[in-house]
């Protein structure tokens, strides 16, 4: 049987780049196309030498494909997925452009008008933990951020279980990829190197993406986030501690309340591929280079708060890993399918 024809748009991007990794080693599908308007005419190996393997040379417009990767910058990307759309070729959008229900949004926090709001209707946010059957039937799915990614996987099971009162503290830390390849004087090397800050106090535009989908899991209980995000001195990996109260006589006193707490998570992620709960605090750099979410689940009980950690690789689980997971279930395949990959350690 032919393999499923696969293209990447905006292929030299770092998310692209980690799209074209992992699909040249998929076993079910063939990268037919990749697209990049500052390398256009080049060898794909030639400008990056560790891709190689794939003989591909990097072109202005995509070619023929069956499903297409868009990993444009937020506002250029929809422009570019609804012709694809249109021709009955399935799309995974990497940007921000289609997270969002209501398209309002898109003016507040992108600064943009969004061109085709009832698509936003149709775009399924594509986190498998929480949306797996809508994945496999859509034709367009938004993969969610990396930030969000990991807060939503820390939160997801007390906000589900109601065990959180309505404030959440979100405070997440992130390696430099995550700012993309464009050079600013915040990513710069002699500027990051040694240094840690925090940025966007006033409202990162992750926030209303993590709220949106926490709010769906508890629509009886508003959930107000504060999501402070925090750029480290490392090339990959986010940390993300989320603090929130816990609503009295949701566990047990005492603590007993751990266990339970732990429980609780296992069971709700128990048959997900790529969560895993670990027994203590997660490391970043055990994800280093895989799809896994490390999770932990912990309660003070002098202070009756949960504090709630989770580590992602941001290119792999908080972008193209989780996007290939999408892939696999668009197209009906196993859903680890090219995506078993142990972390790089140390």
């Amino acid at each position: 049987m032919a393999k499923t024809r696969v293209g990447i748009i905006n292929v030299t991007g770092y998310a692209g780049l980690e799209l074209a990794r992992l699909l040249s080693r998929h076993p079910e599908v063939e990268l037919v196309s990749v697209t990049g308007r500052s390398a256009a005419g080049k060898a794909l190996g030639a400008v990056f030498p560790h891709l190689s393997d794939i003989d591909l040379t990097i072109a202005s417009k995509l070619a023929e494909v069956d499903l297409a990767f868009s990993a444009m910058p937020h506002k250029d990307s929809a422009g570019g997925i609804i012709p694809l759309l249109d021709n009955g070729i399935k799309v995974i959008d990497i940007s921000a452009d289609f997270r969002l229900k209501d398209a309002s949004q898109y003016q507040e926090w992108y600064g943009f008008t969004h061109p085709s709001p009832q698509l936003l209707q149709q775009a399924v946010y594509g986190m498998p933990e929480l949306h797996r059957s809508s994945i496999a039937a859509t034709e367009l799915v938004a993969n969610p951020g990396c930030y969000p990614t990991g807060a939503i996987l820390a939160l997801a099971p007390a906000v589900n279980a109601g065990l959180i009162e309505s404030s959440i503290v979100v405070d997440s830390k992130s390696g430099i990829s995550g700012a993309g390849r464009t050079l600013t004087m915040t990513t710069h090397f002699a500027e990051a190197n040694e240094d840690t800050t925090a940025y966007a106090l006033d409202g990162h535009r992750h926030q209303p993406e993590i709220a949106q989908e926490l709010s769906n899991l508890h629509p009886e209980h508003s959930v107000a986030i504060t999501f402070v995000p925090h750029l480290l001195p490392m090339t990959r990996g986010i940390l993300t501690t989320a603090y929130a109260p816990l609503v009295p006589g949701k566990l047990a006193s005492g603590e007993k309340a751990k266990d339970e707490l732990k429980q609780l998570y296992a069971d709700f992620y128990r048959d997900e591929p790529f969560v895993r709960i670990t027994d203590s605090p997660s490391h970043t750099k055990h994800t280093w280079g895989n799809n896994l979410c490390l999770v932990h689940p912990a309660f003070n009980p002098r202070t009756g708060s949960l504090i709630l950690i989770s580590a992602i690789d941001n290119l792999v689980k908080g972008a193209a890993g989780n996007a290939v997971h999408n892939m696999n279930l668009m197209l009906g395949l196993p859903e680890t399918t090219g995506l078993n990959a142990v972390a790089v350690f140390p």
